[in-house]
């Protein structure tokens, strides 16, 4: 059975962490569904959110894989029930003037922002977790998306008593 897993790394700041990260999964044939990177609030680490699925037995190599890297100073699993991981995608529809109220009106349902209006588009943002994007896009559709950009899952462990420092 395959699962999905989120893995939070702490990072070194440095150039060519992030390939070495990614060079890592291709040459050991791994694909990576989503990965995101940025700085901390302490300017030495980056986090880096890596998602990855497949059967146990490879997502648990693929952690000591990680570990394993000098440049890789903490690494965790984020389980759902103990994390909160979150996605950003803006959306760019075709939306007739007469059309903008329902493309309103879908972003309201989901807390959207409208963050750009066109003569015959609309760019629509939102933020939450993948399903909630999912259901959005899906509820979009009926218009024709012109664009869409997804920012891949970041997440860090609930509480302090999990915290990667």
């Amino acid at each position: 059975m395959s699962n999905k897993v989120v893995f939070s790394l702490l990072v070194d700041n440095e150039a060519g962490v992030l390939s070495r990260v990614a060079g890592l999964f291709s040459r050991r044939g791994y694909n990576i569904d989503s990965l995101t990177v940025g700085e901390t609030q302490d300017k030495r680490h980056s986090r880096m959110t890596v998602v990855a699925e497949g059967e146990p037995e490879v997502l648990e190599q693929i952690e000591k894989q990680l570990a394993k890297l000098v440049d890789v100073s903490k690494i965790q699993m984020l389980p759902a029930d103990a994390s909160v991981c979150r996605e950003l995608i803006l959306i760019k529809v075709a939306a007739k003037p007469e059309e903008r109220a329902q493309v309103i009106a879908i972003a309201d349902i989901f807390r959207a922002k409208i963050v750009d209006v066109g003569e015959e588009s609309m760019m629509v943002e939102l933020t939450g977790n993948e399903s909630k994007l999912d259901a959005c896009t899906k509820l979009l559709e009926k218009f024709t998306i012109l664009e869409l950009a997804r920012t891949g899952i970041t997440g860090l462990s609930r509480g302090s008593e999990n915290s990667l420092f």
